[in-house]
């Protein structure tokens, strides 16, 4: 694999915030995040959440479109960010709020998308069943990170490493996430997404301080079986 050699992108920290409604009520009343792959609404950038804002923002999803319909490049670079941002923030307001989130808008293989349904789900019930989910995610912050471009056979690829604070109405943490995104169609997709923290749902059902490099690792029958295996034996440890 032949990596490009390209100056290094460095974008500036921008906080996104997921602007749909929660479905998570004081009361520990049980929601399920809806997974979704239609891609109908999307959250606001650089928009802080109030409850005016949770229910009226929703948009039309945009067109994460590639410069070059036929290609990949560090062009890509910015729109890649963006859409990895939005993606990650949506995830995290589904994980500990039940927001909706819509993973077509963003994932194209349905081994990826099936895998982040499911890791979304045990969290979520997870955090419920020990009565965690009423310190709600109000907005992410997103570090400066850089954008690496790779070329390869198939067209070439992104890898983003994008470290989070995710700020809650009590408190905060953080951990930082890894994506690889491709061209698609002539569309920006995320083809791997692995966040690396200690104890991290992904630390635990994937393996410890992996190497984020093969955008083609969801066309793996064999690693896409072991880890629908690990993830049942996770499902059932919360029931």
């Amino acid at each position: 694999m032949k990596q490009a050699l390209i100056p290094v992108i460095v974008f500036s920290s921008i906080l996104l915030v997921g602007c749909n409604q929660d479905k998570t009520n004081a009361s520990n009343e049980k929601n399920t995040p809806a997974v979704s792959e239609d891609s109908s609404t999307v959250r606001a950038i650089n928009t802080e959440i109030t409850p005016s804002t949770e229910e009226n923002v929703l948009q039309d999803t945009p067109d994460y479109a590639a410069k070059n319909e036929g290609e990949l490049s560090i062009q890509d670079s910015e729109t890649a960010y963006e859409m990895c941002v939005i993606a990650l923030t949506d995830y995290y307001k589904a994980v500990w709020n039940g927001s909706d989130i819509e993973l077509g808008a963003f994932i194209d293989n349905e081994n990826l998308k099936q895998y982040t349904q499911n890791k979304i789900q045990y969290q979520f019930d997870l955090y419920l069943s020990h009565n965690l989910t009423d310190n709600l995610v109000k907005s992410v912050d997103i570090g400066t990170r850089e954008v690496e471009y790779t070329d390869d056979v198939d067209g070439g690829f992104l890898y983003l490493n994008l470290p989070a604070e995710i700020k809650k109405t009590v408190g905060s943490y953080g951990e930082p996430t890894e994506f690889l995104v491709r061209n698609v169609n002539g569309k920006l997709v995320i083809v791997d997404w692995y966040t690396g923290a200690k104890d991290s749902y992904d630390f635990m059902v994937r393996g410890e301080n992996l190497t984020i490099d093969n955008p083609n690792i969801w066309d793996d029958s064999e690693f896409v079986k072991k880890l629908n295996s690990k993830q049942g034996e996770f499902s059932g440890s919360i029931r």
